[in-house]
């Protein structure tokens, strides 16, 4: 597994954006899908290619195009806010989803709704969700995508804890991390500390 953190400027501006306490829903969802976005290229950047020939305007040419379907999982909700951006580059890629909830005996979390597109299981998977915080919905996600057959998965997130990165090392270590940021710890609640709060809310303006 690697663990790659996207430390580009403007990344890091748009993060300090949605960090702010003060950043309203609009401007918080348009940083979190701008910052998406910017993320495309660093997770795009080994993507397979496949050669085709094609007829430009002066003559026939071989050029590159890429080799498999893309198809871009968010958890739900927060995930949600983080398609578009994607998308945005990569318009071609289809959308899958997955829906989780905590169990309040167990703590452990549970699959209330999963769909996704014929062709998953050949394609590249993008696992995205705004917060990796204990791991366990990114690991639980990534199990469903397993047990349906899935093999080329990555995850993608805005923020992450060492405790996440932690889970995520030891229940899939062949799934590479893209992170916009590493954060200091989860505190007592389970919350990321720097961190933003709570995504979903601040996403949908739900409290």
């Amino acid at each position: 597994m690697s663990v790659t953190i996207l430390d580009h400027p403007l990344i890091k501006h748009k993060l300090t954006n949605i960090r702010k306490e003060e950043t309203k829903t609009k401007d918080f969802y348009q940083n979190v899908e701008e910052i998406a976005g910017l993320m495309a290229y660093e997770i795009t950047r080994n993507f397979p290619l496949k050669e085709v020939e094609i007829t430009t305007p002066i003559c026939k040419s071989k050029q590159f195009e890429l080799a498999h379907d893309v198809v871009i999982v968010p958890i739900l909700r927060a995930g949600l806010g983080m398609v578009e951006g994607i998308r945005k580059m990569i318009p071609t890629a289809k959308v899958g989803f997955i829906g989780l909830y905590r169990d309040e005996k167990t703590l452990e979390p549970c699959e209330y709704y999963a769909k996704f597109p014929d062709t998953i299981v050949n394609s590249i998977v993008l696992v995205v969700d705004p917060m990796l915080a204990t791991g366990g919905s990114a690991s639980a996600a990534i199990t469903i995508l397993k047990k349906r057959g899935c093999k080329d998965i990555r995850f993608v997130g805005l923020v992450g804890a060492p405790e996440g990165v932690k889970v995520m090392q030891k229940n899939h270590p062949d799934v590479n991390l893209f992170l916009a940021a590493l954060d200091e710890k989860l505190n007592d609640k389970g919350y990321i500390v720097p961190g933003l709060g709570d995504c979903g809310d601040r996403l949908f303006g739900t409290k």
